[in-house]
């Protein structure tokens, strides 16, 4: 049993332990505190008359389950990213992946003010493929615009871009209100409706990802290395372009835009369990799970009782380590 492995023993025996931790914190505290007692107690025997169990039941519980799925999701979808571009600068909400599905989510509340949730997550996720080939499309025209600090600006100058736009529109038709939740992330307000929707079609990016994992893997090493060893590398990466979408769309309809999860958590994964994607992929689901979990916590407490919200947080800790990735990796042209 190599490092990798061992690492990753350990990691999936302490992880779960700590994501029920920060998800029985994440249901029991807030501006009214709640016993664990009473918790169990709605969870097993739901009274509707009871207003912690209905507190619990249509704010906290919906709220708890959304962090942890969309942490997962964007931090699965930065983890394919990375392997397959051989970026360590690559992430969802770097190259203009959210940014793309924000503003067609934009575009369906201006043009298509009826549209129901399911076709609402489809917009979504082809809101991602469209941010991700707008970036991707322009790099390539650019000398050496595929080199991780280049491609990271011009993710970052396109996505403001398109943010933008989608803003202007909606200020001009009076919905930036409405907007503005899906720009600066709505967990507060999310509904298990939602959830029951958003999950399964994720969960299908998420098991997408994880058959992808080797296949990932051998990418990482470099186009000709896997031609060399038989790997059809436009299959691999257009089926990680459509699980990126899957993930990073569904993320988005269900809590909106929240940045740098997807470009944090496979740094830290693959400094804990190695450089192996089949151990990288599923464990950075988990951390991402976690992480998110642990930042919205922080959000509820920087000003209490008032909320900040989960992407301020997330903004605190993702650009000093984008920052500290730069400086340290410098103008390096793949991820070690």
């Amino acid at each position: 049993m190599n490092f990798s492995y061992r690492h990753f023993i350990l990691f999936s025996t302490i992880m779960p332990v700590l994501i029920i931790v920060v998800t029985l914190m994440s249901i029991s505290m807030g501006t009214k505190s709640i016993a664990l007692e009473t918790i169990i107690d709605a969870i097993i025997r739901y009274d509707k008359e009871n207003v912690d169990h209905q507190i619990i039941w249509t704010g906290r519980v919906p709220r708890a389950l959304a962090v942890l799925f969309v942490g997962a999701f964007l931090a699965t979808a930065g983890a394919i990213m990375q392997g397959v571009t051989r970026n360590f600068l690559a992430s969802p909400s770097i190259m203009g992946v959210t940014d793309g599905s924000a503003f067609f989510i934009t575009l369906a509340f201006v043009f298509l003010p009826g549209i129901s949730s399911f076709n609402l997550v489809l917009l979504s996720m082809l809101g991602s493929l469209f941010g991700g080939a707008l970036v991707f499309g322009f790099a390539s025209i650019i000398k050496n615009g595929l080199s991780p600090v280049r491609l990271a600006i011009i993710g970052t100058v396109i996505g403001t871009f398109i943010s933008s736009i989608g803003t202007a529109i909606a200020m001009y038709r009076q919905i930036s209100q409405t907007i503005t939740m899906w720009y600066n992330s709505k967990v507060h307000m999310v509904e298990m409706e939602l959830i029951y929707l958003c999950v399964p079609i994720g969960m299908i990016g998420l098991i997408l990802a994880i058959s992808l994992a080797r296949a990932v893997t051998i990418t990482a090493l470099g186009e000709d290395v896997a031609v060399g060893l038989g790997q059809n590398t436009r299959i691999v990466k257009l089926l990680s372009m459509l699980a990126v979408a899957i993930l990073t769309g569904t993320a988005v309809a269900l809590v909106g835009k929240i940045a740098f999860v997807g470009l944090i958590v496979p740094h830290i994964v693959r400094m804990l369990v190695g450089v192996d994607y089949r151990v990288i992929i599923p464990c950075s689901a988990v951390m991402g799970a976690f992480f998110l979990s642990g930042c919205d916590l922080i959000s509820r407490y920087i000003n209490f009782p008032f909320e900040t919200p989960i992407g301020v947080v997330t903004a605190l800790i993702g650009v000093p380590f984008f920052l500290y990735l730069i400086r340290r990796k410098g103008g390096e042209k793949y991820a070690a």
